[in-house]
């Protein structure tokens, strides 16, 4: 006797999530941009959340222990979600195109918190081509507890006021915590993070003094590849 489709369809889409977050997980771990139980993971399958476990350790992730959250936020299994759950399900409810989000405690991006960024709009300058191709406008928000909910609202208003300027934004950084970046697929997302965490290293080793790239120079990123700043 087979099961009913649609659960059929909806059973290999969370196992392909889960291998997929379990993937880039350790990729991450691998590569520097996460230690110890930072950070967090997650994709939306339908109206459904899988998200990394509270305190998890991304490099080392078991996929049958990743937390499954319905439409209403309830776990269905796994361990328990992380604390970031509802940051994750607000910025998936913010942006439809969202698919997967991922949150780490990146060296360089936390140190720029630290240092202090290039404005609260805009947390690095415009300095490389690929920075405003790839990821654009990078809001700061200020620090909260991890986990807490009021967080959720900066986040989705700041993705509302990009979106109403025609400049959608793709990630956000936390005050003392790190970055956030969404995606439709997971390697979006990663290239998001990666270019991010690259600039805001190649901002400090330069002591913060190159300058951004002129207008007309921004102006010909847009004509010529659709940039959004």
């Amino acid at each position: 006797m087979t099961g009913h489709p649609e659960t059929a369809r909806a059973d290999t889409a969370v196992d392909r999530a889960r291998r997929e977050i379990v993937r880039v997980g350790t990729s991450l771990f691998a590569r520097g941009y996460v230690h110890a139980g930072a950070g967090n993971i997650s994709a939306r399958i339908g109206d459904s959340h899988l998200i990394t476990p509270t305190d998890a350790a991304l490099g080392f992730l078991e996929p049958d222990r990743l937390a499954l959250v319905d439409a209403q936020g309830e776990q269905l299994s796994g361990d328990r979600a992380s604390k970031t759950l509802t940051l994750h399900r607000r910025i998936y409810a913010a942006d439809p195109a969202a698919r997967f989000v991922v949150h780490t405690h990146s060296t360089h991006l936390v140190a720029l918190t630290l240092a202090g960024v290039w404005s609260r709009g805009d947390v690095l300058p415009p300095i490389t081509p690929y920075y405003v191709m790839k990821v654009g406008h990078v809001p700061l928000i200020p620090y909260h507890r991890p986990g807490d909910p009021r967080v959720a609202d900066l986040v989705t208003a700041r993705i509302a006021e990009g979106a109403a300027i025609g400049t959608p934004i793709r990630a956000v950084l936390l005050d003392r915590l790190g970055p956030v970046v969404w995606g439709p697929d997971a390697a979006t997302a990663l290239a998001v993070l990666e270019e991010l965490e690259e600039t805001a290293r190649l901002w400090l080793l330069t002591d913060r003094r190159p300058e951004p790239l002129p207008a007309h120079a921004l102006d010909e990123l847009r004509s010529a590849f659709g940039a959004e700043w």
